[in-house]
């Protein structure tokens, strides 16, 4: 048996898409968008996501069309975004679909049912609603009024290069 330094199965950079690879180097924040109540709720991770001063605040957000988030949402949908911070790494693997959540992944954190839909407790938060659904590239591009936001004192994390990065 032979131990490597590196992974086996991750392909060598000059393997792996270079744009995939630029847009990793750059921060990104990392939220939990999500929208229903009951049984009917549906969230994912979402780094692709940027708020936009003004009157009324808007937001941008980018999701996977085949994600439960991405098939429940349309125009006049609300939705309630919860920005992550330190130690909510495993929450996030969860709503990305890359970590088991025995249950369902609604069990993992703790989840205040708003008039947005499901958001985190004790994270900064805005609820919205979508008046704009897109296909852009190979994502649905979602758009809305941000109709009411929290803040909480932690500032939230960061994801970059495959790692999670505390922004406190």
């Amino acid at each position: 048996m032979t131990i490597h330094s590196e992974h086996p199965f991750v392909p060598p950079d000059r393997d792996k898409d270079a744009f995939r690879r630029l847009r990793g180097r750059l921060p990104a924040p990392v939220t939990v968008v999500a929208t229903g109540s009951g049984r009917d709720r549906a969230g994912l991770t979402v780094s692709a996501i940027v708020l936009v001063d003004g009157d009324p605040a808007r937001f941008e957000a980018f999701v996977d069309p085949d994600a439960t988030l991405g098939e429940s949402v349309e125009v006049g949908s609300r939705v309630a975004v919860s920005v992550l911070r330190a130690g909510d790494a495993y929450l996030a693997e969860v709503f990305a679909g890359l970590a088991p959540a025995p249950g369902g992944m609604f069990t993992v954190g703790e989840w205040v049912q708003s008039p947005w839909g499901p958001r985190l407790d004790g994270r900064s938060w805005w609820g919205a609603t979508v008046d704009g659904v897109t296909e852009t590239g190979w994502s649905l591009r979602l758009s809305g009024v941000v109709d009411e936001v929290g803040v909480e004192s932690s500032t939230g994390v960061a994801h970059a290069r495959g790692r999670f990065h505390d922004l406190d």
